[in-house]
C-alpha cells in the first residue's frame, strides 16, 4: 500500500474467470475511485469493442463499459488489482523496493483467489513478476506464458496507457479478443 493508505482497493474474489492487473494506479483513479479512469486510457473503450466485455454489456444493457462498471465486473467474472498499489503519476515513479515489497503480496493474492488468468497489462508489471517466480524463465512476451500460477494461467497485453506508443487502440482491442478466446479455452 502506498504511504498514505490510500489506493484502490482490490476487486477480487474466489472464482472468477480473469483478474487484470495493472501496474500500479494513478493518483487521478485513486481519486475517482475506479481503476483505468482517466478518459485517454484505452482501457475502457478498447475493452468495451472487444468480444470480451460482449456478454457484460449485453447483461448490463450498456453500449460501452467506463470506469464506474469496475466493481460491477465482479459479478460477470472479471476482477482487478496491481502488481504495485502505490500511486504514482506514472511507471517512472515507481522503485525496486515497491516491486519487491509488493510482487510477494500480489503473488500470495492470486494464490489465494485463483482466477482462471491473470491477465498482466504490460510487460513491465509482468517481468518484476517472473523475477520472483522463475528468474531463469525466457524473456516475457505478449499474449499466453508459459509459467502459471497454481491453476492461473498468466496472461500479457500491452498496456493501455496512453503513454503506450507501441500498441493502438484497434491493437488494443484485438488483444482483448485473443484474451476472449483464452478465458473460453478452457
Amino acid at each position: 500500500m502506498s504511504h498514505d493508505g490510500m489506493s484502490l482497493p482490490d476487486l477480487l474474489r474466489d472464482g472468477l474467470d480473469l483478474v487484470f492487473v495493472g501496474i500500479n494506479p494513478a493518483p487521478f483513479s485513486v481519486a475517482q475511485g475506479h481503476y483505468f479512469a482517466r478518459k485517454t486510457n484505452r482501457f475502457w473503450p478498447s475493452f468495451s469493442r472487444s468480444v470480451l466485455s460482449e456478454p457484460v454489456r449485453r447483461a448490463l444493457g450498456a453500449d460501452a463499459l467506463g470506469p464506474e462498471h469496475d466493481a460491477m465486473l465482479l459479478d460477470h467474472g472479471i476482477g482487478f488489482t496491481d502488481v504495485v498499489k502505490r500511486p504514482t503519476p506514472g511507471v517512472n515513479g515507481l522503485t525496486s523496493a515497491d516491486f519487491a515489497a509488493d510482487v510477494p503480496r500480489l503473488i500470495r493474492k492470486l494464490e489465494q483467489h485463483a482466477p482462471g488468468i491473470a491477465c498482466f497489462q504490460g510487460i513491465m508489471g509482468y517481468r518484476r513478476v517472473v523475477q520472483v517466480l522463475a528468474p531463469d524463465a525466457p524473456a516475457p512476451r505478449l499474449g499466453e506464458q508459459p509459467l502459471r500460477l497454481g491453476r492461473t494461467r498468466l496472461f500479457v497485453i500491452p498496456n493501455p496507457s496512453p503513454a503506450n506508443a507501441h500498441s493502438s487502440p484497434a491493437e488494443q482491442t484485438a488483444w482483448y479478443d485473443r484474451l476472449a478466446v483464452a478465458v473460453h479455452a478452457r
